[in-house]
């Protein structure tokens, strides 16, 4: 009989039972199993969150680290607050100062009375005079270069707005000083100026060998409105600009070497004489120099911090050529600093784009080449048989800039007349405004040719145009405020565009533009506008109205003619000799000088005449009279934000007036269209928040042409410029102000691009000049294919390859990612913040090494993460959760997903486990 051994319900066999041993290691092993697998989930999803997150802020952005600096008054100014809006990472260009706090500015008749402001730049340690405010000494400032002569209309009064000074040995009053003129106490003495270089000038410092009142950036009157604020557009000076100052230049103290530091310095004016009494005669101005020492005793100073001056690139380094467009000026300035530590300098020349595309088609070892359009685009050239890569660099444009002061007319009502002499900030332009300024069809441009009644024979048509763009209807209607302003009527104010001399893409561009209108071209071709506006005959599109006998052709130029053969003895003046419309509207080298002289609101016409001379000649009366200026040009973006010039409103093809914000750039390079180097132009830009003068710049270069090691190095300055170097920022290696961060899909071209000219294979030019040498083959530029994408190169031909150029975006160059994977360095969504702390990440990147990371709590998601995930594990029957079943697929963000093994225990662990449970 056969017996059995019962037991519990559900119970083993004694002789199959784990034991109590057996069983504890089964618990430990669940549990571990529950830890590790929980654990491994937790580190799997913080990895997801982390990478799906945005990327960590820069260290040093704008918000964190903004250069803006506010100081107090001091003395009867205690209640004024000055605020620089950035001092640090400067160069040659503007800064805005403003206030608050004041008393309103008072005029005796059109000059400045009581109770404004006065601003200069001054080098030096602090002379430790006040200590609560450390500044320089007064006589390293940059003041005092007023106008000698033709002081009529001039708003000062010899004194406030020169170094010349009163003496008195107990200085309590204004405008007295306590050192200068002793030697003569009944006449004015002068506070010396000293240069950096230890010369002093002690007498003439109102026109001294340093600085004058063309080159001098010194503001003499700033107004401070009724209500008790001011602004005012300060150029600050490098030593570049201002020698004598030596801003930025290399000083090492302690055996340490930084860019020379130097002073803004910020001098309220009030409301007392110079006897220390209130204004009794309000017809006058009775302010003394700024920088007398009771003046000076009210100054404010803020220390001011340089970009270096000049290039750090190591000498004897190699040199990589580069050219082409002015519209990657800036951005090639500040990629230059940075990439120096790389043993590569990349020198860059600006030339005018068709000279460019010219040059390199005629020569492909001339390097590279900036442009924003491919080789044979221009009329009656082809492109080269051999490929040509592509890579766009850079997203910019170009913008009518104007300096504009609010001069209002007898009779404005008050609210106009309490705004007198602050800035316009913004106006509207049509195509047709600009045509009327671009071809001299005011009455004033060509200055001379109607005088009261009569006009010269052959200008008629200028008798019912208006004056100048200030009085046209049809800008008055746009721009209403203007009913209420005069302008002071020149040739040279608002009748003028000032335009750079040579042929680019900018101007090719103005013209596509004003020619997308019908009005405008109608207006060129002869029709009135609504007001009965005329173009200027010499500029017409019509045969039969153009005294040459030739039509102009606006659609097939790339330049700013200056076609009206006027020329005259200017009226008031007992000239000898003749000026013409080049004298009146005089050219400027480039677009960067156009913005700088409309910052100063210096139109370049000399229009006083000297007869003293030898010989008898015209000179230049320096800046129009502040609180009246009125000067607008034709720049590029970069430069307009660079000296702080407000830009226009220009109208697109949608019918809406749109100014070269980020957003606007970026909408129009939506809308590029061709094949290489996909252009913007104004009639594909036709977004309604597209700006229509927004521009793409390729890196054009002809691999053939250029050897192993150019093409190598060319390739790493195009992976900077499409990585770091679309950062915007202030910091040498950044992105500059006027430009617009490139798409992922423009970036990746660049990058793609870039491996393109690495990978290239064929026939090559025998290394020559600056193109480097690496001996490798010659064989002439001719030959060679591309392998990829139209976007990459063109050409065509046998014997070599592009390879590495396909990127799956879209053709044209727009802003959409097309799948796309961003290069190294690149987010998925270019930042427009700037970044103001670059240094470090410059050094960094130079020396193919990674920075820290910042500190960011994303950091910690994979280990908290882990964390999380173990403790769920160890919890998870306690909640009633059932036995977590392995493998197990973790959705991620952006539609990936990971998955979790199954999991095995280690063979020591088996092996003590019951059999069948390992």
């Amino acid at each position: 009989m056969n017996s059995r051994i019962t037991g519990p319900r559900g119970a083993r066999p004694a002789s199959t039972s784990p034991g109590r041993r057996g069983r504890a290691l089964l618990r430990v092993r669940r549990l571990l199993l529950r830890v590790v697998a929980g654990a491994a989930v937790g580190a799997l999803a913080g990895l997801g969150v982390a990478q799906a997150a945005a990327p960590a802020t820069a260290a040093g952005s704008a918000d964190a680290t903004s250069s803006a600096v506010t100081v107090s008054g001091r003395g009867e100014f205690k209640d004024m607050r000055f605020t620089v809006d950035q001092t640090t990472h400067l160069t040659s260009q503007a800064v805005t100062v403003s206030w608050s706090g004041g008393t309103p500015t008072t005029f005796a008749g059109t000059s400045f009375n009581t109770d404004f402001v006065q601003i200069m730049q001054c080098w030096g340690d602090d002379d430790g005079t006040v200590p609560a405010n450390p500044g320089p000494a007064r006589t390293q400032c940059q003041y005092g270069a007023s106008p000698t002569t033709d002081r009529g209309s001039w708003p000062g009064n010899d004194y406030d707005d020169t170094r010349k000074v009163f003496y008195s040995a107990d200085p309590t009053n204004y405008g007295q000083d306590n050192r200068y003129g002793a030697a003569n106490p009944n006449a004015p003495g002068e506070v010396p100026f000293k240069s950096v270089d230890g010369t002093v000038i002690t007498t003439g410092t109102q026109s001294n060998a340093f600085f004058s009142r063309n080159t001098t950036n010194e503001v003499d009157f700033a107004r401070t409105g009724a209500d008790g604020n001011g602004k005012e557009f300060f150029e600050v000076q490098t030593a570049n600009e201002a020698p004598h100052l030596g801003c930025g230049t290399p000083v090492t103290r302690n055996g340490d070497t930084a860019p020379r530091s130097c002073w803004l310095v910020i001098v309220p004016q009030g409301h007392l004489d110079l006897d220390g009494n209130p204004y009794a005669d309000h017809s006058q101005v009775n302010a003394g120099s700024p920088v007398s020492s009771t003046n000076w005793a009210n100054r404010v100073a803020i220390p001011i911090g340089f970009n270096p001056v000049g290039t750090n690139c190591a000498l004897g380094a190699k040199e990589r050529a580069t050219t082409g467009s002015e519209l990657a000026a800036d951005a090639m300035t500040s990629w230059q600093a940075a990439l120096c530590p790389t043993g590569t300098v990349y020198g860059y020349t600006e030339l005018g784009e068709p000279d460019t595309r010219a040059r390199l088609t005629n020569d492909g070892s001339s390097g590279l080449a900036f442009t924003t359009r491919a080789l044979g685009a221009d009329p009656g050239t082809t492109a080269p048989s051999d490929p040509t890569v592509y890579a766009p660099v850079a997203l910019s444009g170009t913008v009518v800039g104007f300096t504009v002061e609010r001069r209002p007319k007898a009779g404005a009502p008050d609210s106009v007349r309490k705004l007198a002499g602050t800035k316009v900030e913004s106006v509207d332009l049509t195509p047709r405004l600009v045509a009327k300024l671009l071809t001299e069809s005011y009455r004033n441009s060509p200055w001379g040719a109607v005088l009261g009644d009569g006009a010269a024979t052959g200008y008629g048509w200028a008798k019912t145009n208006p004056a100048g763009l200030a009085s046209d209807p049809e800008f008055i209607a746009l721009n209403p405020e203007f009913a209420d302003l005069s302008v002071s009527e020149t040739p040279s104010t608002d009748t003028d565009l000032i335009t750079s001399l040579g042929h680019s893409d900018s101007a090719r561009a103005l013209w596509q533009w004003i020619l997308s209108d019908k009005d405008a071209r109608g207006f060129l071709a002869g029709a009135a506008d609504d007001w009965g506006t005329r173009v200027n005959p010499y500029y017409s599109t019509s045969t039969d109205l153009n005294p040459t006998g030739i039509a102009f052709d606006p659609a097939n130029t790339d330049d700013y003619p200056k076609s009206d053969p006027w020329c005259t003895i200017p009226p008031g003046t007992d000239a000898t000799v003749k000026q013409c419309m080049t004298d009146f509207h005089p050219y400027v080298e480039d677009m960067h000088s156009g913005a700088l002289h409309t910052r100063r609101a210096d139109t370049l016409w000399k229009s006083s005449w000297d007869a003293l001379a030898n010989p008898p000649a015209f000179k230049s009366p320096g800046p129009q009279t502040v609180g009246s200026r009125f000067v607008i040009t034709v720049t590029d973006a970069a430069s307009a934000a660079r000296y702080g010039l407000q830009t226009a409103r220009l109208r697109n093809t949608a019918g809406k007036f749109v100014g070269p914000a980020t957003a606007s750039l970026t909408a129009a390079a939506t809308g590029a269209t061709g094949t290489g180097a996909p252009e913007i132009t104004p009639a594909t830009a036709d977004a309604e928040g597209a700006y229509p003068l927004a521009q793409l710049v390729y890196a054009a270069v002809r691999p053939a042409g250029v050897d192993k090691a150019a093409r190598k190095d060319y390739a790493a300055l195009l992976r900077y410029a499409a990585g770091d170097g679309q950062t915007n920022g202030a910091d040498p290696g950044l992105l500059p102000a006027g430009y617009a961060p490139l798409s992922t899909a423009l970036r990746t071209k660049a990058t793609d691009a870039a491996d393109a000219l690495v990978h290239y294979t064929g026939p090559t030019a025998t290394p020559s000049g600056g193109t480097g040498s690496d001996g490798g083959s010659s064989g002439g530029s001719s030959g060679g294919s591309t392998g990829g994408s139209d976007s990459l190169g063109s050409g065509g031909g046998s014997g070599g390859t592009v390879s590495g150029g396909s990127t799956g975006g879209d053709s044209t160059g727009g802003s959409g990612d097309g799948g796309a994977t961003s290069s190294p360095g690149a987010s998925a969504t270019p930042s427009g913040a700037p970044s103001y702390d670059g240094g470090k990440a410059v050094q960094t990147t130079a020396l193919g090494t990674t920075p820290d990371d910042p500190a960011n709590s994303l950091r910690y998601a994979v280990p908290v993460g882990a964390a999380l995930g173990a403790f769920a594990g160890i919890g998870a029957p306690f909640a009633g959760g059932g036995r977590l079943r392995l493998p197990l697929r973790i959705p991620l963000p952006g539609g990936r997903a990971v998955t979790v093994p199954a999991l095995t225990l280690p063979e020591w662990l088996r092996r003590r486990l019951p059999s069948g449970r390992g």
